[in-house]
């Protein structure tokens, strides 16, 4: 420091020697003589460059000269913000006591009445010493000042958000081994005011040379947006159920912008509020508020899966969301993002349909609660209705979820169709009437996926956006009537009050003509108890039959079609059943009946080592158990012949008897009954509860979608036959179009493409159709 101050008093002398140098006098007015000023202004220039070496090459370099050990510095994070700050410190009062020598020997000199005041003033040597600090110090820094800077400003900051700088709590309380969150002592230790006094001088002394704002302005502000960062997610993140805006602008500036203006003030941290400068504080308040919003809304963007899971309850954050979005335009960040986030989430085959359709469902309501103009809606989900069509359970799982019991979304939205039962619906020339209340689309929104859709489409309501995936109401009427039929023949006690309800309410949403033949299925059930209670007190049949019989009668063109198993009863049996037809025959006048008599339930009661189980089964399994009372082992293909059941399927239901220890597989192919009491003792078969075959256990009468839609579609080989006939082959383009075009009008029928593509596909497999180069021929 010796060395550099006999540097200054030399440079000084020399300004001093300048002042002092005698001139000529001409006339009173002692004027200088133009020579004589020119030869001192060179001199003074002359000094100043002297200076500016003296500061660039020996005060700036003994400056930077303490951060060359920061390699050196302990590892742990607060130890290295200890030193850093304390070599901070020291730098910058070495530097400061050059920069005040000589300000002091320029205020001398000023003050002087002489010669060198002609030259210059004292702001103008005042803001050219501050120029050449300022620009020796940004040609010489190191990319690593940065961390020290923020070491620095980090311990200021946390001192200040340490309760304005008091001893921390903990250590009034009695925890004296508990660390002060500000200077990071132990608490019976804590030197928050003492730094905090050398805080106050240190940036006093940075502001007098104007210093602070290009050392410390970009580390401040990076700093100031990590506390930020760091502040919402440790305080909001994963907290969606209450709102979080408020308490962060109360943050901003109760902390941050306080922070900010004592760090900046040039008299000293502790100012009142009256002292501060407005135009400073609303600079960094409108900067920081805009960053606030910015950094909160990615966060709770982030976790909007979880926030549309957690619907309603998430609707405070979802209301400061949307006070964020009017402020910043983050619509395509939100729609990327959550476009991302439910494809990873939901989208994809480890999840099942149904959580796929609840979780669609809750995005419809918090997404529509955020944006109600529909916009963001209409794109984001989009990618869960592409994916909902490609999995062939979709239809089931959501009529299911329409009519199960219990609470579910579909169900409770099924309920509030009652509330549109005289509510006018919206149309096309409803929307063009009321243009008064139209508005644009956002400025942001992709405008090849607006015109897609119209205002109906984004304003509708839940089902309807469902039922929209398919863009088909038969569709879903077919399935709910498949699944209504399911449910008539495996429930024994069947209660119609709970599918007439349904049956009303879906009749509400998409019309009666569709559900004509779920009515007369209902119909089918009250009128089949009738009869079933007449033909029991018929005394004819009374006397004659064997064993109760139960029978649901049916109007076949108006139920779905029914699988094509087959099955062959005993004889026994099969004469109980003849009596049944008479006696309806006899009340019936001229109708009668077919049997199915692979569908239904049957009630039996087992014999065998002496104990006697009753049991609920299917007419098949019950079948299979009769015969081995003849013979005791059978082969599959023997049983298959006489039953008249496929072997394959015949191997699945012998299984039922298996596992209840009735049945045993001695060798491949070969069942054989069990009668042991040895064997038995510990079996199923010897428990004697009634055991009764649950729905689950039941596999459905119905036909399969796709051999329906085979069926269905079967009215149209006549036509395909004809057009390749007439065209030898064709596309399945051209096919398809077609047969829009002149068959399936008169038909009824809807179908797409891929079922085309499905039919066509059987038809090669059958050796009917032959298929090359991407067209379709009939088979030579």
């Amino acid at each position: 420091m010796s060395e550099i101050a006999d540097i200054l008093n030399s440079i000084t002398n020399l300004f001093k020697a300048i002042s002092q140098r005698k001139v000529l006098h001409a006339g009173q007015n002692k004027r200088i003589h133009s020579n004589q000023f020119d030869v001192l202004k060179r001199m003074y220039d002359a000094a100043w460059l002297e200076l500016h070496y003296t500061i660039r090459n020996v005060i700036v370099p003994k400056f930077w000269l303490h951060f060359k050990i920061i390699g050196k510095i302990p590892p742990s994070k607060d130890e290295r913000d200890q030193q850093l700050f304390q070599n901070f410190v020291e730098a910058v009062n070495e530097l400061h006591a050059s920069y005040q020598l000589l300000y002091d020997a320029f205020q001398q000199l000023h003050n002087s009445k002489n010669i060198f005041s002609k030259i210059t003033t004292l702001e103008l040597s005042q803001k050219k010493l501050k120029d050449v600090f300022r620009e020796s110090l940004l040609g010489q820094m190191p990319s690593q000042f940065s961390v020290v800077v923020n070491s620095f400003y980090t311990i200021s900051f946390n001192i200040n958000s340490n309760t304005e700088g008091k001893t921390n709590e903990a250590c009034f309380l009695g925890f004296k081994t508990i660390n002060c969150n500000g200077c990071k002592y132990v608490a019976e230790r804590c030197c928050c005011q003492n730094l905090l006094i050398i805080i106050n001088e240190t940036n006093i002394k940075l502001l007098s040379m104007d210093l602070l704002d290009c050392i410390a302005g970009q580390t401040v502000t990076l700093l100031v947006q990590k506390q930020m960062t760091d502040h919402i997610k440790n305080n909001c993140y994963g907290i969606i159920d209450r709102s979080h805006l408020k308490k962060l602008e109360m943050w901003l500036d109760e902390v941050v912008l306080s922070w900010l203006a004592k760090t900046f003030n040039k008299n000293s941290l502790h100012i009142d509020e009256n002292e501060k400068s407005e135009n400073f504080v609303q600079c960094f308040r409108v900067k920081l508020t805009y960053f606030l919003y910015e950094t909160f809304a990615h966060s709770v963007i982030e976790q909007f899966f979880n926030i549309i899971i957690d619907f309603p309850e998430s609707i405070p954050i979802l209301d400061d969301l949307k006070i964020c979005m009017e402020k910043i335009d983050l619509r395509k960040y939100f729609i990327k993002t959550i476009k991302t986030s439910l494809e990873a989430r939901i989208l994809h085959p480890g999840v099942n349909t149904i959580d796929i359709i609840t979780g669609y469902v809750a995005a419809i309501k918090a997404i529509r609660y955020l944006d109600s103009s529909g916009v963001i809606l209409e794109t984001v989900t989009a990618p869960i209705k592409e994916y909902l069509r490609k999995r062939n359970d979709t239809v089931r799982r959501v009529v299911t979820g329409l009519t199960e019991e219990g609470p579910s979304d579909l169900s409770e939205e099924l309920t509030k169709s009652e509330t549109l039962k005289n509510k006018p619906g919206l149309d096309a020339a409803d929307e063009a009437s009321n243009w008064e209340s139209w508005a644009p689309d956002p400025v942001s929104v992709d405008q090849t996926t607006s015109l897609q859709s119209t205002n109906i489409n984004r304003s509708a309501d839940i089902i309807s956006m469902i039922v929209d995936i398919y863009g088909s109401k038969e569709l879903f009427m077919n399935e709910y009537r498949n699944l209504m039929a399911d449910r008539l023949l495996t429930q024994l006690n069947f209660v119609a009050d709970k599918e007439i309800r349904n049956l009303e309410l879906l009749k509400i949403r998409f019309g009666e003509n569709l559900l004509h033949s779920c009515e007369v299925m209902l119909r089918d059930v009250s009128d089949s108890k009738r009869i079933n209670s007449h033909i029991q007190s018929d005394k004819d049949y009374i006397d004659n039959k064997s064993f109760d019989i139960a029978t649901l009668i049916i109007s076949a063109q108006f139920w779905p079609c029914f699988n094509k198993e087959s099955l062959e009863l005993p004889e026994e049996i099969e004469n109980e059943f003849i009596k049944f037809t008479k006696s309806y025959e006899a009340y019936k006048g001229n109708r009668t009946l077919n049997w199915r008599t692979v569908t239904g339930r049957v009630q039996i009661e087992i014999e065998i080592s002496g104990k006697t189980v009753e049991m609920t089964v299917s007419p098949t399994q019950a079948v299979i158990i009769y015969h081995f009372q003849d013979r005791d082992i059978w082969t599959l293909d023997e049983l298959s012949s006489v039953i008249k059941v496929p072997p394959t399927v015949l191997r699945r239901r012998m299984r039922f008897w298996q596992t209840h220890g009735l049945i045993k597989e001695v060798s491949v192919g070969t069942y054989q009954l069990i009668d042991d009491s040895a064997q038995t003792t510990n079996s199923k078969s010897m428990d004697t509860a009634p055991y009764i075959m649950e729905d689950d256990d039941m596999e459905s009468a119905m036909a399969s979608a796709s051999d329906q839609r085979e069926e269905e579609l079967q009215v149209f080989w006549s036509y395909i036959v004809g057009m390749l006939t007439n065209l030898d082959s064709l596309p399945i383009e051209r096919i398809h179009q077609m047969l829009k075009l002149f068959a399936s009008n008169g038909v009824g029928i809807e179908f797409t493409q891929d079922d085309l593509r499905n039919f066509l596909q059987r038809k090669v497999r059958e050796h009917k159709l032959l298929y090359s180069g991407g067209v379709y021929q009939l088979a030579k």
